[in-house]
């Protein structure tokens, strides 16, 4: 399997922006949900967006209205907008891949993915 790849990720003040970008190329199922989880030292991986193939989208609660995921036109680049950041935005975040597409939306259980990229650190500061 080619690997997810993340960028994009480096240092930020609160209130500024950043964007995340996650290479694709090889997903090549016509169904399947994407999804970015991030997770901080001594955290659990938290899902933090997440879309499908048909153009459902999903929010973690504590990024709504801050963050936007999108994809290219070709579908091989998944990118995560951050805007006015926070620092409780800080640690690594992944994005992940799984060839199907569930009732709800791309679900934002970290269980559910099975291809993952090897993550990029953000950190915000106050």
């Amino acid at each position: 399997q080619v690997p997810l790849v993340e960028s994009g990720g480096g240092s930020v003040q609160a209130g500024g922006s950043l964007t995340l970008s996650c290479a694709t190329t090889g997903l090549t199922q016509h169904s399947y949900s994407m999804s970015w989880f991030r997770q901080a030292p001594g955290k659990e991986r938290e899902g933090v967006a997440g879309i499908d193939s048909d153009g459902n989208i999903n929010y973690g609660d504590s990024v709504k209205g801050r963050f936007t995921i999108s994809q290219d036109n070709g579908e091989t680049t998944l990118y995560l907008r951050m805007d006015n950041v926070e620092p409780e935005d800080t640690g690594t975040y992944y994005c992940a891949a799984e060839p199907r597409l569930y009732y709800k939306g791309p679900p934002l259980e970290a269980h559910l993915y099975k291809r993952w990229g090897q993550g990029t650190q953000v950190t915000v500061s106050s």
